[in-house]
């Protein structure tokens, strides 16, 4: 090669060759991080795996369906050593307790509805095992995110994967400009999940028909009441189900066996019209509940907000875009008014029922897959 010309770039963005570039891969011991790594070491990068311990996996071995746990952390290992790539496991435990696990039991004492998977993303896998990887001179750290990751003019800009019922940008819309310069999704691409597990089974993986975690980690079975319990007793206290002007209509064993917008299982009979949660008052001990209209919602306080924009985001008054403000509903139409570089007041165009203190809310460009970043909706 003339000493003027300038190697072409790898499939990881990178002036040189695979065998020269290091990687590092987030494996949880899914299909998913596990063909991302056994791609790259196919492709001949210089991959180092490494698998997060979270909690106490002694009790999680028996536990499916949940990532992170003790059989996961076993099925990366395994996949490294067939791959012929270096594994290591970190005990992040304490960081994953003080980071996430304890935010979210006081958040849903908060009357809010905490999305800790977000938490965990920001807090831990792209804050300390990011620097990780960089204190193992990895040139890069990859996951299996169904995200993309795609160059503008200005940079790496985030985009929804190509297959929307994938799609993970609302758990990742806090990773910051810096973190995705650093950052890759290998996957985000791809047109179906059974592409994926498609790759699995060409790189011959144990994991290729692994069922997909569906539970939080930490909550097994989705028993966030459980979990709770255990962490703050006291929210098992029983109390008072009370309508908007405060008169008690039934009794409750605890705010944690409720949650906003329910209306099952409330004990309230003989009404002309039904009832739901809209608000909980750990404080008081209060499950308060109101006719279903007072669920809906137009103007969202955000705050806590990554503006992944080419602009700043204070640079205009009004930002059109697209929100979305629960993980499971599409994006809907919406006006950003920035207060700070941070804050901001969101105006759905169409009110939406449901919308939770503690929840994420996405931006999204109405014209292109591109993610805008987004914040953390909180009681105004």
């Amino acid at each position: 090669m003339p000493l003027d010309q300038t190697p072409p770039l790898n499939s990881l963005g990178f002036a040189k060759s695979p065998a020269d570039t290091r990687v590092v891969v987030a494996m949880s011991g899914g299909v998913d991080s596990s063909v991302v790594a056994a791609m790259l070491a196919e492709e001949g990068y210089d991959v180092v795996g490494v698998t997060l311990q979270l909690y106490d996996h002694g009790a999680a071995l028996a536990k499916k369906g949940a990532c992170c746990a003790g059989i996961d952390i076993h099925d990366a290992r395994k996949v490294a050593e067939d791959m012929g790539f270096p594994h290591y496991v970190l005990d992040y435990e304490n960081v994953f307790k003080d980071a996430v696990i304890d935010e979210f039991a006081d958040s849903y004492l908060g009357g809010a509805t905490p999305v800790p998977c977000i938490r965990c993303n920001e807090r831990v896998k792209f804050k300390d095992l990011l620097e990780t990887a960089k204190d193992l001179e990895a040139d890069c750290m990859a996951t299996g995110h169904y995200i993309q990751r795609k160059m503008g003019s200005d940079g790496p800009e985030l985009h929804a994967a190509a297959d929307g019922s994938r799609d993970q940008s609302y758990f990742l819309f806090s990773t910051t400009a810096e973190q995705l310069d650093y950052l890759r999704f290998p996957l985000g691409h791809l047109p179906s999940k059974d592409d994926t597990r498609a790759l699995a089974e060409k790189y011959g993986l144990s994991v290729a028909m692994k069922p997909d975690s569906q539970d939080i980690c930490f909550v097994p079975n989705g028993d966030y009441a459980s979990v709770i319990r255990k962490l703050r007793p006291e929210a098992a206290d029983p109390g008072n189900i009370v309508d908007v002007e405060g008169k008690v209509l039934a009794k409750h064993d605890g705010v944690i066996n409720y949650t906003i917008g329910q209306r099952r299982g409330l004990g309230i009979g003989g009404l002309a019209d039904p009832l739901y949660v809209v608000k909980l008052d750990a404080d008081r001990k209060e499950v308060v509940v109101g006719p279903k209209e007072m669920l809906a919602t137009r103007t969202v306080p955000i705050r806590e907000i990554n503006w992944l924009g080419d602009a700043p985001l204070t640079s205009q008054k009004e930002w059109p875009i697209m929100v979305r403000v629960r993980s499971t509903r599409a994006p809907r139409d919406a006006i950003l008014r920035p207060i700070t570089a941070t804050t901001a007041e969101v105006e759905l165009l169409t009110p939406e029922q449901g919308v939770s203190p503690g929840q994420a809310c996405v931006f999204y460009d109405p014209s292109s897959t591109r993610i805008f970043g987004g914040g953390w909706i909180h009681k105004g």
